[in-house]
């Protein structure tokens, strides 16, 4: 199908996948902003490219909705497997993908009715190293480092789990707002320690194996779920001594579940939707610049 889509979500974290050998168009940063803006284009938190790899058995671009390429995302993984199973891409339960931030494998579970509704994903190894981030403070590692955002002086714990991300905790029993998050996000997202951007997770631990985030994605904003930032939040906890795993991370979409090896090294394990099929049309495509 020409100028074909699939579309899923992850727990409410919606994305849009695409062949780009099936595609008139190439992928630009504007011809993205235009799929995925939610009131002039078809909308989406971001569109994932399925692309040849020599590593790996398939290779994934993610493609954030400002147009901007992010290295890695847990729901993003989950929704390109279904999607790979789905359209028959593959018929094999197990497999591993390529991106930006490294090689992945990933289990599916298929229900009753032969659909891929969750899949488990070997997500790599947390550094909490400046350099992997990057981050521009001179420490050995971003353990409750100092940061200030929105007039707020904050402590923050810097994660790489192949993409970037900005821990910060408050103290059982007490909580996040909305209101707080879409005011430190953006900021602390652009902020100067942060050269390549970061994503942002305000966590607060609500149990000895649990916690609960709310998130601002790097290039998308606020979003209803994230594996990739559950899986940053979870192995800062772990590291801070807040909880033990393996970790429930609890978010506004739902819940995933991050195993945090000794090393570090992570396993997430969440559901999965099929949401539609269809193709563009020619008179959308015109439009985009």
């Amino acid at each position: 199908m020409k100028n074909g889509f699939f579309r899923g979500h992850g727990l409410g974290n919606d994305y849009v996948v695409m062949d780009p050998t099936e595609l008139t168009f190439t992928l630009t940063p504007g011809k993205i902003r235009g799929i995925c803006d939610r009131h002039w284009g078809l909308g989406s938190d971001g569109i994932l490219a399925l692309v040849p790899s020599k590593k790996a058995d398939f290779g994934l671009r993610i493609y954030n909705p400002d147009g901007s390429e992010a290295e890695k995302s847990g729901n993003g993984l989950r929704i390109f497997a279904r999607y790979l199973h789905a359209t028959g891409k593959t018929k094999k339960r197990a497999f591993t993908v390529e991106t930006k931030g490294g090689l992945v494998s990933i289990a599916l579970h298929i229900d009753r009715h032969g659909d891929a509704a969750a899949a488990t994903v070997e997500m790599g190894r947390a550094t909490f190293q400046p350099s992997a981030l990057p981050c521009t403070l001179s420490v050995d590692e971003l353990i409750q480092q100092p940061i200030e955002a929105a007039g707020r002086a904050l402590q923050f714990t810097g994660v790489s789990v192949g993409n970037p991300h900005c821990v910060i905790f408050k103290q059982a029993g007490e909580t996040w707002t909305r209101e707080e998050l879409l005011a430190l996000g953006p900021v602390l997202e652009n902020h100067p320690l942060f050269p390549k951007r970061t994503n942002v997770q305000l966590a607060v631990p609500t149990g000895p194996k649990e916690i609960f985030i709310l998130i601002w994605e790097r290039g998308a904003g606020e979003t209803q779920a994230s594996g990739s930032s559950s899986c940053a939040a979870a192995s800062a906890a772990v590291r801070l001594g807040l909880v033990k795993g393996p970790v429930t991370v609890k978010m506004p979409g739902g819940t995933l579940n991050i195993e945090v090896a000794r090393d570090f090294s992570l396993t997430m394990k969440g559901p999965v939707a099929e949401v539609a099929r269809g193709a563009l049309s020619p008179s959308f495509v015109r439009t985009l610049r």
